[in-house]
């Protein structure tokens, strides 16, 4: 379980923790890939238990998205009883909520998914691309490297990389070689100091470089981006445009915490279906020309009414907007 972009301290030594107390806040759920549900287990122990069981012929995913319900860690809330008609059922529920200590409903959505309700990519999709494309040059660092009340505290750095050993860099300075030992899956700097600047690692495979991935500390909010997965889509009332809108700095690279309220507007013969940021928490209609961005991101479904061009626009207090145009025919 995991919430995209949200890392909490400390980082638990052991992985597949079932309560540590670190891997949740604010009905969040700690992106280190670190937490499990009491009836599950991490990517990591079914891939050890795989290689260690021939006869094993695969492995089970629960799930590739998140899904609206089930908001498990946070299963004992009232929502439970919109899953009853029955009467007798519903109080019956209703009876183990009582023993179990009720919650205001505070999610809408599960944290499961290796991406988010959104559709965009968890760190844990890294994780996964890590294992299952050996031969594709792969690198994620995470987490962020946005913490400006944590300059001289321990921040540990994870990668996630198809190599078998990686050298990791702040600001140059070599933090260390590491590599996989027999059946892991993950590379930690557990000790890492937090000072602004940027992370660099360089993945090796067989002995020889592989790939390399950076973050960098990100300036203040100053502008939107937008960009669109197809820019040409069938004027068929069907056809869809899915439209990522980034909160970015004067460089553009994007504010990982950020949570800017975006509205948009669109000119021409198009139109909205659908908003959402993947926040597990939020209770934004899906439908509303606005929305709240979470961690940097929010997500625009447009679809045309009618041959022609259309330009989605998105402004936001503070912030210069942007605009994209989508071809329709």
């Amino acid at each position: 379980m995991s919430s995209r972009v949200e890392y909490f301290f400390p980082v638990p030594e052991k992985l597949g923790a079932k309560n540590e107390k670190s891997a949740l806040a604010d009905f969040q759920v700690n992106s280190y890939d670190n937490y499990v549900p009491g009836w599950a287990t991490l990517p990591d122990t079914e891939w050890r238990g795989a290689a260690e069981n021939p006869f094993v012929a695969g492995e089970f995913v629960w799930t590739g998205f998140d899904y609206l319900g089930e908001p498990t860690p946070y299963n004992r809330d009232e929502s439970n009883l919109l899953n009853f008609t029955d009467p007798a059922e519903k109080a019956k529920m209703q009876k183990e909520l009582d023993a179990l200590g009720k919650i205001k409903v505070p999610s809408r959505s599960s944290y499961f998914g290796i991406v988010d309700l959104a559709g965009f990519k968890k760190d844990r999709f890294y994780l996964y691309q890590s294992h299952w494309r050996p031969d594709y040059p792969m690198a994620h660092i995470l987490p962020h490297w946005n913490w400006p009340e944590r300059v001289g505290q321990v921040t540990p750095v994870f990668v996630y990389t198809s190599g078998d050993a990686a050298e990791l860099f702040l600001n140059g300075q070599s933090l260390g070689k590491k590599t996989k030992g027999t059946n892991e899956y993950r590379l930690r700097w557990n000790d890492v100091v937090y000072q602004p600047g940027e992370l660099k690692v360089i993945a090796y495979k067989n002995g020889k470089s592989w790939v390399t991935d950076s973050v960098k500390t990100a300036g203040a909010a100053e502008k939107l981006l937008l960009a669109a997965d197809r820019n040409a889509i069938a004027a068929d009332g069907k056809d869809l445009s899915f439209i990522t809108v980034t909160v970015a700095d004067k460089d553009g690279l994007q504010v990982p915490r950020s949570k800017n309220h975006i509205k948009f507007a669109v000119e021409g013969p198009g139109e909205i279906v659908a908003t959402d940021n993947g926040d597990a928490t939020s209770f934004e209609s899906f439908q509303a020309p606005e929305h709240n961005v979470f961690n940097g991101l929010v997500l625009v479904v447009v679809r045309a009414k009618a041959n022609g061009e259309f330009t989605l626009k998105a402004t936001a207090d503070g912030l210069e907007p942007a605009t994209v145009k989508i071809n329709s025919r």
